[in-house]
This record gives C-alpha cells, sequence and structure tokens, in this order.
C-alpha cells in the first residue's frame, strides 16, 4: 500500500520518519544498561523465545532480522548463562528448537524494568501534555513495530 501523497495539510512523512530515526537512535543509546547486563540483540531474541515460544535458531534469526551465524553467538552466549536450553525439535528429530528457562524469562522481565527505570529518568522533566503525548503516540509506534513483526514471522 502506498502511503498517501503529502499535502500542506498533513505531516511530512519522511520528516517525521527522518526524525524518528534520530529520536529512537539516541534514546536507545542513552537507555544502555551496566556493562554486566545482556545487550540489546540477547534481550530481543530472549524476549522472542519468550514471546513466541520454542522455534528452531534460523526462524528465530529471521524474527529478530539478524544472519544466522550471529543468531548461533547469541544463542551461545544465552546458553552458557542457562537462560534458554535445546530441545529435540518435536516435528523433525535432526533440528532443535531453543526455549527460555525460568530464569531467562525472569531475565526479560528484569530488562523490561531496567530499561522503563532509565526511560522514566529521561522523561522525569517532561509535563504532562508532553507524557500525554508521547502515550498517544505509543499506539501508533506499537502498530508499525508489530506489522513488521508479523511480517517476518509470517515467512518463517
Amino acid at each position: 500500500m502506498t502511503p498517501p501523497a503529502h499535502t500542506p495539510a498533513s505531516p511530512d512523512r519522511g520528516e517525521v520518519a527522518s526524525r524518528l530515526a534520530v529520536v529512537v537512535g539516541r534514546l536507545s543509546r542513552r537507555s544502555r544498561v551496566s556493562p554486566g547486563a545482556l545487550s540489546y540483540g540477547m534481550v530481543s531474541a530472549l524476549s522472542s523465545i519468550v514471546r513466541l515460544g520454542p522455534m528452531r535458531p534460523g526462524d528465530l534469526a529471521r524474527a529478530e532480522v539478524v544472519t544466522k551465524p550471529t543468531m548461533t553467538r547469541v544463542l551461545g552466549e544465552l546458553e552458557q548463562k542457562a537462560l534458554i536450553r535445546r530441545e529435540q525439535d518435536p516435528t523433525d528429530g535432526r533440528a532443535f528448537v531453543v526455549t527460555a528457562t525460568p530464569a531467562g524469562e525472569a531475565a526479560v522481565l528484569e530488562a523490561r524494568r531496567e530499561r522503563a527505570g532509565i526511560f522514566a529518568e529521561l522523561m522525569h522533566e517532561l509535563d504532562d501534555d508532553e507524557i500525554a503525548s508521547i502515550g498517544g503516540a505509543l499506539t501508533a509506534l506499537e502498530r508499525v513495530a508489530r506489522v513488521g513483526q508479523e511480517t517476518l514471522t509470517s515467512t518463517s
């Protein structure tokens, strides 16, 4: 579907997209947690495993939009930390799936709490109207994120 053309009364989608990309990048860098914490990639992969359930590494790599070698490395680190376990694929005895352990599920919740605390601190000087504006934009941003994720996981 082609986005509607820009009119004087409508926002410039290219400019909004450009500003959003810059802001997301800055916020991502500012929300980095302590050096000993799980990397963003590890938390993202682990979160997908928790949310989507047991899955093959190749399917997870596609869902996370990374290469298979990158996912192999991430899964190795998560397995070393006992946050995931490998199990035989019930549909193909030659393959395996990865599943989050209880410690992995707890790690996802802790990472979310920690990052939410960082964001809360970053937003502490905003007034109620600014917070309401961000809250209103979140629904659309969550939709954008979901559409991208649904596209990726439906092709798996």
